[in-house]
């Protein structure tokens, strides 16, 4: 016989959150939000309560040392989640501060028990409630006197079933804090500054009993309110399982989910450049991803601009991530004209300071809306750019995750890598990033006759045939045209090939 309780888990409607929680915020818990001035806190609890309280299950909001409800409404009602029409209704609003002001925390917790069994809420917020005890305690008193609160605090709101959050202001050395240890989950909210880049971050400190997912999770707020982006591929197997969907919306605020089509070994898309199929064995298989590597001007965009017209062709809908230049009609018309009849998606990235875990959300987003089979990304130097630089460092670890999400989605992707042309080894990536790839076509400037050309290899082609020559190859107005090898020639890669002895000029 199974006795396990099952627990209900609430839908935030905060898009990315449940992921992160776990699955959702467990009903009937003692959470604390956490983090310092500015970095969301208030914000998060509103869009929470407005998408959780419902007439039946309201939500009770007070207001202690912080902003009275007025003025906090005038800025809250700037975020699409707010909704005029629950004042009163389902969101209800109390100011504690004339109560708090006394410094008295028995008549304080008296308050929030009246209004608490005036109003028989669902959803308990408490903002800021860390003064609270503080106001004329000092030292071990204001300590004990705290906890003593919270532990009264706590027992009220298990004894009426309400899900609570406090709002606090704490700083990542107040570990020792008894709100932690009453507390049954625990978010701190960060906003790190590097340089002039700002980025905020989302942390689960404590959830008990499911399995949340561990360490830094990026957020943004924009118009809608918080979105966080959790790490594609990351949520637990059970996080979905047991979740309540949030009061007013159809869908629970998950990321987008793909499913995984193994790709067929057999399946392979065609390049769209005449040759290039069979150098990688007759095109690159389905769900692979491919990395072009070479020096500026080589041809990196006009081969994926190729890559991306041939799905055109066959009916695929293709997505370019372009980090450096948008297409326009004078350097890219193909690609300019496919955007513009919507047969190619350009994935806009306007915002600043990216997390990787943005952009993938981004474009799993849009591979699942379009239902797209290609991905370009150019270029993976554009890619690092765009990047707040505190991700920088982990750029190659960054990479790993995009790809791996990219696999599971099933679609096939062109990465390009601008390389410097040093003639003294061959490399692939300046990131140490070729391991990641499935299939990698190098391209290089060489001097012959006196004349600057380029050639072009398929360096690899994971689990498939493929050619080890080198092509001369040229580029005009028609795109890429793959010449024929240079086999009277050595020391191609070294920059200046010399002929091969009795072998016939070129």
């Amino acid at each position: 016989m199974n006795d396990k309780v099952e627990i209900l888990r609430l839908a935030t409607g905060v898009p990315g959150l449940d992921p992160v929680l776990g699955g959702g915020l467990p009903e009937f818990s003692f959470n604390l939000i956490a983090g310092p001035p500015g970095s969301g806190k208030t914000t998060l609890a509103h869009q929470m309560m407005f998408a959780l309280a419902t007439p039946e299950r309201p939500a009770l909001y007070f207001t202690v040392l912080g902003e009275p409800p007025l003025k906090m409404l005038r800025y809250q009602q700037q975020f699409d989640f707010y909704d005029s029409a629950a004042l009163g209704e389902r969101v209800h609003f109390v100011n504690l501060s004339d109560d708090a002001l006394h410094g008295d925390a028995d008549r304080l917790l008296g308050r929030i028990a009246d209004e608490v069994t005036a109003h028989g809420p669902a959803l308990v917020f408490v903002d800021s409630f860390r003064s609270v005890v503080l106001l004329r305690e000092a030292g071990n008193a204001a300590h004990n006197a705290l906890q003593l609160f919270l532990q009264q605090l706590g027992l009220l709101m298990t004894t009426w079933q309400a899900t609570t959050f406090l709002i606090g202001e704490y700083a990542d050395d107040d570990g020792a804090s008894p709100v932690f240890t009453v507390a049954d989950g625990l978010l701190r909210l960060h906003q790190s500054v590097q340089r002039n880049s700002a980025v905020r971050k989302l942390e689960v400190r404590k959830m008990r009993g499911q399995p949340a997912l561990p360490g830094l999770h990026t957020f943004r707020i924009g118009a809608a309110g918080i979105e966080v982006f959790a790490p594609a591929g990351a949520t637990p197997a059970a996080a979905l399982e047991h979740t309540a969907p949030p009061a007013n919306a159809d869908s629970p605020g998950q990321p987008p989910h793909v499913d995984s089509p193994v790709p067929a070994v057999l399946a392979r898309a065609q390049m769209g450049v005449p040759g290039l199929d069979d150098m990688l064995g007759g095109g690159l298989p389905r769900g692979y991803s491919m990395l072009v590597a070479g020096p500026s001007g080589s041809g990196k965009s006009v081969l994926a601009s190729a890559f991306l017209a041939e799905g055109a062709r066959n009916d695929e809908v293709g997505i370019l991530v372009a980090f450096e230049q948008r297409p326009n009609r004078a350097r890219q018309p193909v690609v300019a004209e496919l955007i513009a009849q919507g047969r190619v998606v350009m994935l806009e990235t306007p915002a600043a300071d990216l997390s990787v875990d943005e952009i993938v959300s981004l474009l799993l987003a849009e591979i699942q809306h379009r239902g797209a089979t290609r991905v370009v990304i150019d270029s993976l130097s554009g890619f690092e750019l765009a990047l707040a630089p505190t991700f920088r460092e982990d750029f190659r670890e960054s990479l790993l995750r995009l790809v791996t999400a990219l696999a599971s989605a099933g679609v096939t992707v062109l990465m390009t890598s601008e390389l410097e042309d040093r003639y003294t080894d061959l490399r692939f990536s300046p990131y140490g990033a070729a391991f990641l790839t499935d299939a990698i076509i190098v391209q290089r400037y060489i001097e012959l006759d006196s004349l600057l050309r380029r050639v072009m290899a398929v360096v690899k082609v994971r689990a498939s045939a493929h050619s080890d020559t080198l092509c001369e190859y040229h580029i005009d107005a028609d795109g890429i045209r793959i010449g024929q090898p240079l086999p009277g020639y050595e020391g191609l890669l070294g920059g200046r090939p010399t002929r091969k002895p009795g072998a016939a000029a070129s």
